[in-house]
């Protein structure tokens, strides 16, 4: 836990909150990070008090050649009788660009301090029209059904000189957590340009009705300038159709600057006693934290 702190994500105690996230070692000689899941449990009634962190990731790395060697990130938990699933993006590196990534599944039977790879490799990767890139799993059970949204590489660019992803937001379904069936296009419309960049998709129900909270940027220019992550908004009656309106997604950089006053990030929304609360990232996705924000009605 040497640098930053990424892709916050719950699951919920009776007498704390247990939040887990990415972090890094120190980059290798060659600048080369990997990246360890972690967690830090908060006091239930206090959300700014941290009661323990973990002493350990909660899963391995991948060994030589698999699809998760060299990162583990981002990660979503779900409860399952006594244990908990964990879907993660499990990063490998390539030679003429920088990454891949494919979704693969974990379960604990330790109340989600530790967890068992449900195999060598992931339950989805990357197919015939989401050709790179299968990242960012959120996943959430309604009607019996398992839905994950995540994001699906399209292409890869190059900005001065650099190749860069573009991504969208695409969801699927499954009934076992292993099989999935993808919707298999776009869930949210572009606002930016044709490279607008989406991710972490993250879908609450409230008062009769599906809201996300997700990520957006522009697909180049965007490192350390106001090119950087917004915060978007989308609601839906179905799952599957999404009209987007970002203008109540209710949180923008600060405008005092500090740690996120140049960007906001990967929202994960999670309900508490009554209240609605949003973990995200702030400026360069993650190195300085996460925080904590209210829903203020």
């Amino acid at each position: 836990m040497t640098e930053f702190a990424q892709a916050p994500a719950t699951l919920i105690f009776d007498d704390f909150v247990r939040v887990y996230f990415a972090t890094r070692p120190a980059p290798s000689s060659d600048s080369q990070y990997v990246s360890y899941t972690g967690f830090a449990d908060f006091d239930r009634t206090d959300l700014t008090k941290v009661l323990s962190v973990s002493k350990e990731p909660i899963l391995l790395l991948g060994g030589l050649g698999t699809f998760d060697e060299f990162g583990i990130y981002p990660t979503s938990l779900i409860r399952d009788g006594t244990d908990v699933i964990a879907y993660y993006g499990g990063w490998t590196r390539c030679e003429s660009v920088p990454y891949n990534v494919a979704i693969g599944m974990a379960r604990s039977t330790d109340g989600g301090r530790s967890f068992a790879k449900a195999g060598p490799g992931p339950v989805l990767s990357y197919g015939i029209d989401e050709p790179m890139t299968v990242s960012g799993p959120k996943i959430r059970r309604f009607h019996d059904t398992l839905y994950m949204w995540y994001v699906a590489g399209l292409r890869w660019t190059v900005s001065d000189g650099r190749p860069e992803s573009i991504f969208k937001i695409r969801m699927a379904t499954s009934k076992d957590g292993i099989s999935w069936v993808r919707v298999g296009r776009n869930l949210i419309p572009d606002v930016l340009e044709a490279d607008e960049c989406q991710a972490s998709p993250d879908v609450f129900e409230l008062d009769g009705s599906y809201h996300m909270l997700f990520s957006y940027k522009f697909g180049s220019g965007f490192r350390n300038t106001d090119r950087g992550y917004r915060i978007g908004y989308a609601h839906s009656d179905d799952l599957v159709h999404w009209t987007r309106n970002d203008s109540m997604a209710g949180i923008q950089p600060s405008s005092d600057g500090g740690w996120d006053g140049q960007s906001v990030a990967y929202p994960h929304v999670f309900k508490l006693d009554g209240r609605l609360w949003l973990l995200y990232l702030g400026d360069e996705v993650g190195r300085y934290g996460f925080g904590l924000a209210v829903h203020s009605s």
